[in-house]
């Protein structure tokens, strides 16, 4: 009687082992979104996500936040990995732009990271130039 209770005692403890073992490398060693890749779920202007947002952060966060966008716009700023179209949307790039484009109309695709109310700007990370 009492094997049996250590028997299934350790079948449980390994059980339980197993399933955190599980969990930790499925879920913390997730692969990362390629948004690249990714097809966009929304193609919009800067003026009019930036409107949206203006208008409504809440709601906008529940359709644009986390997905991938293509947003259109005049290139008003930019820096060696930054781009702000039409002085709203700032686009974040994981390397550095080789390409000069102030003042030209563009198109980038990204992920919708949120709104900056501070600095009254759209925030897109993981940025690429279509």
């Amino acid at each position: 009687m009492k094997r049996k209770k250590i028997t299934i005692v350790t079948a449980v403890l390994l059980l339980m082992v197993s399933a955190g073992i599980y969990f930790y490398y499925g879920i913390v060693f997730k692969e990362a979104r390629n948004i690249a890749s990714e097809a966009p779920d929304f193609s919009i202007t800067a003026k009019k996500l930036f409107e949206d947002y203006n208008a409504d952060p809440k709601k906008s966060d529940s359709v644009y936040l986390n997905k991938t966008i293509e947003i259109t716009g005049k290139v008003t700023k930019e820096t060696d990995s930054v781009i702000i179209l039409e002085n709203t949307i700032f686009c974040l790039f994981k390397e550095k732009l080789k390409v000069k484009m102030m003042n030209n109309k563009t198109t980038i695709k990204g992920k919708c990271i949120g709104y900056d109310e501070l600095f009254m700007e759209v925030k897109i990370d993981q940025c690429t130039v279509k």
